[in-house]
This record gives structure tokens, C-alpha cells and sequence, in this order.
């Protein structure tokens, strides 16, 4: 009887979002309001609160983001991403992770990142994934298993890495297809997609790509090789004629920090359809590690202070994987919120923490969330209650020499040729002076918000 409850409830609420994404623009204040149901943590539901807000004002960048979305994506895309992302993921994949993890004594993420090759048709510099075997593949079996058991815990997003996922296309669109109830997000060097995979997207709905570039035509070419930004366009326009949801993902580094902060790129993506952009900062792990290419504290604030901004003008969502930590309350690998599986089988706590404690084709899915090694991360976390220092690598590496050395983890990668003392150790400049940088900008935004509070009740 309460399966069969359960059931209906799943059922009213797809009818539900199929009533309103008829008439999604009509419909805008009554989707904020299903939303705003959503269990979820207090600092999550004060960014709903910020977007409500927004979004009630027609000439926001909030609205125009919501309208193109709503109004651009082709209908059957735009109704079963609704129902995967918002009934699925969320309404009922939340409180369905909260009572596993109550159960299974650790935390059950929303998110799953899998690589299902660590094969790759460009040779990028500076790859994090550069150090694997290049052949290395999870079967289509082990892929259906782990898809399985997330849904049996309440996780339906899963994204998938690399290697370049697309050299397994038709595998990815066969779990698509099969896992119909589940959110694939894709991260991608775009040189693969072509019309079959965008028919196989609109026909499924619920596979979503972020293009991967450095900047423009010459930083991109210059780290990816030469052509590689002329066909991430060509597929961006093809998929945007198609009315798809993607966007994109950026690294900056020492090299090409302003030009992922500028306007002009950021307006380019927008142009181009992006609905997304991930931004991540240049970690040295992998292939041709370097520090000097990572950017310096000075133009990590920078870059964040101008995310901030277009947060308030572009029609377009942002996402700084390091910097957003006060939103999403500290870090959130380790199976907090998600964690990383590689071609390997390897079960790592982020995808640029390569250490591991199992290999999820020895053990399940619940069995690997309760590793010593996830255990070990999320005893510690947050690793700084300043929620501008996130991290465990760069931000406070003595905690990822603790987490290692308590969980007993093994490094995953082909070569390690340094320990995680040796790691920690070659970072802690980095940290110190970041450390300094972001206490001045937490402390200084506390006393202002404080002040404002006080004169807020006066």
C-alpha cells in the first residue's frame, strides 16, 4: 500500500510539470513555488529565495535566462529535463538520500561523477586525467549496475568525464535510454558531436553537455590543439538550432584569467546558447603538472568578484567549482554531495583527489559511500569555516595528508611519484597566501553583513 502511494505521488507530481510546462512562461511563479517544496539545506533555500526575487522582475537576467530555457528548448527536451531534474533529483531523490544516509551511518551524495573511458581523442595540456592509462573503460554492464543502485538510493544526476565520454556515445545513449528517469550530464572536448547524437538528445531529453574551452580561438587551440574551438562553435549552434540544453566548462589558469573573466566571453557563451558555465581553477595533479600554471590568489579573487557580477547582469548560470563554497556550504566531494568513479573502476572522493580505498567493480554503490576514505573526508568537513577555503588540495592540503594517511588510501594514479606529505607540502605556499586573500574578503563581508543586520532591526 505505500509503494503503491508512493507510486501515484510520483505520478501526480510528472502530470503536474507536464500541465505547467504548456505554458512554462505562464506558469513561471507556480514552478518557483514547486521548488521552493524542495527539501534542502537553509543556504540552499536562501538562493532559491535571491532567484524568486529575480525572477518576478521581467527585466532581470534571471527572467531572460528563464525565458529562453522555457520558451527556446525544444518541448519534449524541456519537459522530461523538468520532470528528471525537479521531480526526480530533487523532490523525490533528496529525501530519499537524507533516509539512506540515516541508514548507512554516511552521507549520500546528489551527484555522481563516472568516467566510462579514460580514452581521449585530443591531447590537452595540463589535463587532470592525463596520468591514466589511456585504456582503462567501465563496461556497459558495470555503468547499468551503478545506475541502478543510485536510483535505489535517490541519486538520479549522474555526469560523466573523461578521457572524452563521447567515445562511448552509443553506450552513454543506451543508458540514457534504459535509465529514462535519470539526468546524464556530459563533460566534453566537442569534437564528437554529431547529428546522430543530437537526434539521439532530443528524442531521449535527458542528456546534457558542457563544451570544455580555455577562452577564445587561441587559447583554446593553444591548450586543445589547433581547430578544436571552431568545432566546439559549430556543435554549440547545431545543438542550439536543436533546442538543447548544454553549456560550457572553462579552467582558468595563470594564463587566461581575465579572458574567462571578461564580458565579451561571457556574452559569446550566452550568444551561442549556453545556458551554464562551469568554472574551475587549475589544479596541478596529473599530466604536466605545473604550479606556475595555476592562477595566483590575486586573480582567483578576481575572477569570483566578476562572477559575482555577472550573477547580477548575464543571462546565464555560473558555477566557480572552488569559489562558491559559502553557497554550498564548504566543500562538497567526498560523497557529501558527490563523488568521483574512474575508467578504473577507482572510487576517489573528487575527480583531482586521486587516492582511493576501493573499486566499485569489487563492492556496491553503498558500500563504496561508506569507504574509510569517504568516511575520513566527511569527518572533516567543512575543512574551514572560512567557506572561501574550501578545499582540501589547495586551500588546506595538511587535511588531505590526514584524510590518507587515517583511511589507509593508495594513490590511483599511474605514476605517483609524490606522496601526499610531498603534495601538501608544495601547495602550502599557495595556500598561505590564498588563505591571507580570502580571510580579508570573509571577515570584511561578515562585518558588513553584520553592520547591515543591526541597522536592519534599529
Amino acid at each position: 500500500m505505500e509503494a503503491a502511494r508512493a507510486y501515484l505521488g510520483e505520478k501526480v507530481l510528472e502530470q503536474g510539470i507536464k500541465f505547467l510546462m504548456k505554458e512554462p512562461i505562464n506558469n513561471m511563479e507556480k514552478l518557483i513555488e514547486w521548488v521552493e517544496k524542495i527539501p534542502m539545506p537553509e543556504h540552499h533555500r536562501k538562493n532559491v529565495a535571491s532567484v524568486k526575487k529575480f525572477l518576478q522582475n521581467k527585466d532581470t537576467n534571471w527572467y531572460r535566462l528563464a525565458e529562453r530555457l522555457l520558451t527556446k528548448t525544444h518541448p519534449s527536451v524541456r519537459q522530461k529535463m523538468a520532470i528528471n531534474f525537479f521531480v526526480n533529483a530533487s523532490f523525490l531523490g533528496v529525501p530519499k538520500q537524507i533516509e539512506n544516509a540515516k541508514k548507512l551511518g554516511c552521507s549520500v551524495p546528489w551527484a555522481l561523477l563516472v568516467d566510462p573511458t579514460e580514452r581521449c581523442n585530443l591531447n590537452c595540456i595540463g589535463c587532470w586525467a592525463g596520468d591514466y592509462q589511456k585504456k582503462e573503460e567501465l563496461s556497459f554492464e558495470l555503468l547499468d549496475r551503478i545506475c541502478t543502485e543510485a536510483q535505489e538510493l535517490g541519486i538520479y544526476f549522474m555526469a560523466m568525464s573523461g578521457g572524452e565520454p563521447l567515445l562511448r556515445k552509443n553506450d552513454i545513449v543506451k543508458l540514457a535510454e534504459k535509465h529514462s528517469s535519470m539526468v546524464f550530464h556530459l563533460f566534453t572536448n566537442g569534437t564528437l558531436v554529431d547529428d546522430a547524437l543530437i537526434e539521439d538528445m532530443k528524442r531521449l531529453g535527458n542528456i546534457t553537455l558542457a563544451f570544455s574551452i580555455e577562452g577564445f580561438e587561441e587559447a583554446t587551440d593553444r591548450r586543445r590543439g589547433r581547430g578544436v574551438f571552431k568545432k566546439v562553435m559549430e556543435a554549440m549552434e547545431k545543438m542550439k538550432e536543436a533546442g538543447l540544453v548544454y553549456g560550457a566548462s572553462v579552467t582558468y589558469t595563470r594564463h587566461n584569467t581575465e579572458e574567462l573573466a571578461s564580458p565579451e566571453f561571457v556574452d559569446m557563451l550566452v550568444e551561442k546558447g549556453a545556458a551554464f558555465a562551469w568554472y574551475f581553477t587549475y589544479i596541478p595533479i596529473g599530466k604536466d603538472v605545473d604550479l606556475d600554471m595555476m592562477a595566483t590568489p590575486e586573480q582567483r579573487a578576481y575572477i569570483y568578484d566578476k562572477i559575482l557580477e555577472y550573477r547580477k547582469t548575464k543571462p546565464i548560470l555560473i558555477v566557480d567549482f572552488w569559489n562558491d563554497g559559502e553557497a554550498s556550504n564548504g566543500c562538497i566531494a567526498g560523497g557529501r554531495r558527490y563523488l568521483h568513479i574512474n575508467a578504473q573502476g577507482e572510487v576517489e572522493p573528487c575527480a583531482f583527489v586521486h587516492y582511493s580505498t576501493c573499486n566499485i567493480k569489487n563492492v556496491s554503490l553503498k558500500e563504496a559511500l561508506c569507504s574509510p576514505l569517504m568516511k575520513a573526508y566527511q569527518k572533516r568537513q567543512p575543512f574551514n569555516m572560512n567557506m572561501r577555503r574550501p578545499c582540501p588540495l589547495i586551500d588546506n592540503p595538511d587535511m588531505l595528508r590526514e584524510i590518507v594517511e587515517e583511511s589507509g588510501a593508495y594513490s590511483t594514479q599511474l605514476t605517483a611519484n609524490e606522496t601526499a606529505s610531498e603534495f601538501a607540502e608544495k601547495l602550502k605556499p599557495y595556500a598561505e597566501k590564498w588563505g591571507e586573500i580570502a580571510d580579508k574578503i570573509w571577515y570584511d563581508n561578515k562585518r558588513v553583513d553584520e553592520v547591515a543586520c543591526r541597522e536592519g532591526t534599529n
